[in-house]
């Protein structure tokens, strides 16, 4: 019984750097999403890592990228935040996104902070399954 209760304890006490972090990693995504949906490259580029900005060089390139690649971030008619998750040493935040014609994907931000806060490293995308009855 002990183990268990210190196993419970050690689970706990794992995600709490995750799990602390999820308000600022959350706004850093959501103030993305909302610089794409006002059509401001220079704001969304803003939440992009120094990697990210050296791959892409202006906020034009990279509004590009994201309009031409990832329409359904560019776009969304709907999103909703999901699970912070820790992977080798990486905090991923999933993100569902349901795109302008319905489809579901799940999108996946490799988060990094620094001095200025919370950046985007990387984006996964994956579609996400049909939720039925």
């Amino acid at each position: 019984m002990r183990r268990i209760v210190q196993a419970l304890i050690l689970a706990a006490s794992l995600s709490l750097p995750a799990g602390a972090q999820e308000g600022p990693i959350t706004a850093t995504i959501e103030s993305q999403i909302d610089a794409f949906l006002a059509d401001d490259m220079e704001r969304a580029f803003s939440f992009a890592s120094p990697t990210i900005k050296g791959l892409f060089g202006t906020p034009e390139n990279f509004g590009k990228m994201v309009r031409d690649g990832y329409p359904m971030v560019y776009r969304p008619a709907e999103v909703e935040m999901q699970d912070l998750r820790e992977i080798a040493g990486n905090l991923w935040q999933r993100v569902r996104i349901t795109d302008q014609a319905g489809a579901g994907w799940y999108v996946d931000y490799m988060m990094i902070e620094t001095p200025d806060g919370w950046l985007i490293n990387a984006v996964q995308l994956m579609p996400a399954p049909e939720i039925g009855v």
